[in-house]
């Protein structure tokens, strides 16, 4: 297996750090709003890979952290009038939702920012007695990048006086620009932790430092963690800002391979809220099955930039389509584990530092002649055999065919319309089992008046939106 890694800049070999397992650290949302499509396009890249380590054997273990202190929370549930603990648990909640129905699964832990302040207690103390932070009279703490000769060989860029360095308001009291929180004194009456340096809050880059230590890093070798991701927004300041922290406090660097996924872009503009086009999971959701988003975001590769567009969303859905009618053709068979030359050369593929171009370059071939030769040969059960069991790969791999072929194709019915039909498919079995076939006639031009297709199979009676 192979990994872009983005501080060398190159393709690397993959080796873990200890021999059959993986630990992935990816930074999460801050939970004040609903997730966009940037978001899921993280989640989704790192879901992916996730599945490529597995697939390859190794016993992987995945953080994904919850922002859950940050000056934008605050300021919402003071617009809101509700307490810190009602605005993250909605929108965590949310979070869960909308990543479920696009079918990325959880990872093996999920650290919240406020259970793990002592841990970020000690990381600044670790930090200030070896001389790399100190306190202003203001009951600040910062990171002194001047203490630091690797700052800034994360990024590999030039300091400029304009780089913003924090979420919150900068002190002129720090002792050069660069130089970034890792604890905020607060003397209003806002939300506030009492800490061994004062009351305030975390900066936010202390967070991740101090949950990786806490929750998933090697003691004794080079690096923390094998994998750190995220976007690629998030290199410079918060990932070199994290390394910073990590390589001074500790006897190890953060990480030995470092990940970043491309910006989404609406229509050919970088999605932003400031430009008011961030456009919502939860929005998409409403026009589209999960599962179609799901495809079109990995549809492209993880380190390009990805534009979002309606019409292209389209063919996405239509080539996800194609997987679900062959998978209906085959509907009823049961599954099996055969090894197939097409789930191998699936695995190398995404091997190749997730190049889902090639994959879904296979899926298209095999779906293709799978078609042709059931055309010709409907009853080839070896053929018919690998099928079912490349399909069943693909859903596991990739996440993609996992619904039922025939519910797959009703999205878009409401749930009213959903229960009408159902019920007069009971009352059409019944009027079979009785031999009314007057009746049952009826009842099916009753279920076609609402613009579905009806099949009977050996497995029952499925219908799907025309």
């Amino acid at each position: 297996m192979h990994i872009f890694d983005s501080v060398q800049k190159i393709k690397r070999e993959f080796t873990p750090l200890q021999e059959g397992k993986v630990s992935l650290y990816v930074c999460g949302p801050t939970v004040y709003d609903d997730a966009h499509l940037g978001h899921a396009k993280s989640a989704l890249v790192f879901d992916l890979l996730s599945r490529v380590l597995s697939a390859n054997g190794y016993e992987v273990t995945y953080a994904r952290n919850i922002t859950d202190i940050d000056d934008k929370i605050i300021k919402k549930a003071i617009e809101q009038k509700k307490n810190i603990k009602e605005i993250t648990d909605f929108y965590t909640n949310a979070f869960h939702t909308e990543m479920e129905a696009i079918g990325v699964k959880r990872p093996t832990l999920e650290p919240k920012a406020t259970e793990s302040l002592e841990a970020m207690y000690g990381l600044i103390q670790s930090l200030i007695d070896k001389g790399h932070a100190y306190a202003t009279k203001d009951g600040d703490v910062y990171f002194d990048t001047a203490s630091d000769s690797k700052y800034l060989t994360l990024s590999h860029r030039i300091q400029n006086e304009e780089d913003k360095q924090e979420r919150v308001e900068s002190s002129s009291l720090k002792r050069s620009s660069a130089d970034f929180a890792l604890w905020k004194s607060v003397k209003d009456d806002s939300i506030t932790f009492d800490s061994p340096f004062g009351a305030g809050r975390p900066g936010w880059h202390l967070e991740c430092s101090a949950m990786i230590e806490k929750h998933l890093a090697y003691k004794d070798k080079e690096f923390a963690i094998d994998i750190h991701g995220g976007g690629a927004d998030l290199l410079f300041p918060h990932h070199e800002n994290e390394a910073a922290q990590t390589r001074c406090a500790t006897n190890h660097a953060l990480a030995n391979y470092w990940m970043h996924n491309g910006f989404v872009n609406i229509d050919g503009t970088k999605m932003s809220k400031s430009l008011g086009n961030s456009f919502f999971l939860k929005d998409a959701l409403k026009e589209y099955d999960g599962e179609v988003l799901r495809f079109y975001l990995l549809s492209t590769h993880y380190r390009s930039n990805f534009n979002f567009n309606t019409q292209d969303l389209e063919g996405a859905k239509k080539r996800l389509d194609k997987l679900y009618r062959l998978k209906k053709r085959l509907f009823g068979l049961a599954q099996n584990s055969d090894e197939t030359a097409f789930k191998k050369a699936l695995l190398e593929a995404l091997n190749d530092d997730m190049n889902v171009s090639s994959a879904l370059a296979l899926i298209d071939e095999m779906i293709s002649k799978a078609n042709e030769t059931l055309d010709t040969a409907g009853k080839h059960k070896l053929l018919k055999r690998e099928t079912i069991a490349n399909l069943a790969y693909i859903q596991e791999l990739l996440g993609f065919g996992v619904k039922n072929p025939f519910e797959y194709f009703q999205f878009g019915v409401d749930v009213q319309t959903k229960e009408s039909i159902e019920l007069l498919i009971a009352k059409r079995n019944e009027a079979k089992k009785e031999k009314n076939f007057e009746l049952s006639d009826k009842i099916r031009d009753e279920i076609l008046a609402f613009n579905v297709n009806l099949m009977d199979t050996p497995q029952g009676t499925f219908w799907e939106k025309i």
